[in-house]
């Protein structure tokens, strides 16, 4: 799931924190999803895929192994404007 939750959402070009505004939830959920940290209860699951315009199952398909991973955006926070 979590390949899938980033591939589809910087493909979209969207931040971790928009995601999060649009599928109710903090950012910090959808970092330690893609991170693999947490798991999602149905209901997320439910909620990440509708704002990411996608089946549920779209989140749940398995990658192909040898795929390259997804690349995180250009402008994300690690490399955005240093904060003081």
């Amino acid at each position: 799931m979590a390949w899938n939750l980033r591939a589809l959402r910087t493909a979209r070009g969207l931040s971790q924190e928009r995601l999060a505004v649009d599928a109710g939830v903090a950012r910090g959920w959808v970092s330690q999803i893609e991170l693999q940290k947490s798991n999602v209860t149905l209901d997320l699951l439910d909620r990440l895929a509708q704002a990411l315009d996608v089946a549920p199952g779209a989140l749940l398909a398995e990658h192909d192994p040898g795929a390259t991973p997804p690349r995180p955006l250009p402008n994300g926070r690690k490399l955005g404007e240093r904060r003081r």
